[in-house]
């Protein structure tokens, strides 16, 4: 039968910063944003998120005087990435 998919990342939005997290050590919010074209307070919900469920840790510093939040994917963000890709091909057969 269908395996069930993970509500938190059936989020498009929310789908595609993990997407994005995969393959980069860390990403800052502002390539984020350009790369998802989502609006500054969307993302940051959006990541707010993925962070409370483990998904990701966000590290907020500064350079200079300007603020800083860099992401990272985690170990328990990895393996529900795997689990929801694996939950859709149950759907695609």
């Amino acid at each position: 039968m269908f395996k069930e998919l993970d509500p938190l990342l059936h989020s498009e939005l929310r789908l595609a910063v993990m997407s994005i997290l995969l393959g980069v050590e860390s990403a800052d919010f502002v390539y984020l944003r350009e790369q998802t074209e989502a609006t500054a307070g969307n993302l940051s919900v959006q990541l707010d998120k993925l962070a409370k469920a483990g998904y990701i840790v966000i590290e907020k510093s500064f350079r200079g005087k300007m603020p800083r939040t860099v992401c990272r994917i985690t170990d328990a963000g990895r393996d529900a990435f795997t689990a929801y890709v694996e939950a859709l091909r149950s759907y695609i057969g």
